[in-house]
């Protein structure tokens, strides 16, 4: 009896031992894959990214004349849009884990200027439409900034051309819901 009870007890020590070294095993790996999957994850988003301002590009150059409107919906998954009346830009920006582009060099993908931004932990990626020649962005009849955030609905744009302005450049009027 004495040699089936040390038999079942170093049973038992050698699975608890199989059992922690797979799981440091498991960890490892996990400490070098979840880094990865982010990087990956945050480059799709950024490519989605980039395809949707190319979209809401595309609609405003085909507006036409005064009082043609179109809606859109985005949606956004990380990060934050800015659509700022006052500098006549839409703007992308999000932390990421990724390097996107060469660091504080500006490349463009169509109309959209890319610029990463390395900081301490993270890149700051931006993608930007800048309209300042173009268009006289208004977001709800005001020259002002709004901020758009990540949300699990997708957000609803009408885009409305008001006419020309004073300056001749086209009044595109921005509401968000």
């Amino acid at each position: 009896m004495k040699r089936g009870k040390r038999t079942r007890g170093q049973v038992w020590i050698e699975t608890v031992i199989y059992t922690l070294i797979a799981f440091v095993m498991i960890g490892l790996v996990l400490s070098y894959a979840r880094p990865k999957i982010q990087e990956i994850q945050d480059q799709a988003i950024i490519k989605q990214s980039t395809d949707m301002l190319k979209q809401i590009d595309s609609t405003l150059l085909s507006m036409g004349s005064a009082g043609n409107q179109r809606i859109l919906e985005i949606s956004i998954k990380k990060g934050i849009i800015k659509i700022d009346g006052e500098e006549e830009k839409i703007i992308f920006e999000m932390d990421s884990k990724s390097l996107y582009s060469e660091p504080d060099k500006e490349i463009n993908d169509g109309s959209v200027t890319i610029l990463t931004q390395k900081r301490a932990d993270f890149n700051l990626v931006q993608l930007t439409l800048n309209y300042k020649n173009i268009y006289n962005l208004k977001i709800q009849g005001r020259d002002e900034i709004r901020s758009l955030s990540s949300a699990s609905t997708p957000y609803k744009i009408s885009i409305l051309n008001e006419g020309i302005d004073s300056n001749g450049k086209p009044i595109m009027n921005i509401s968000i819901s």
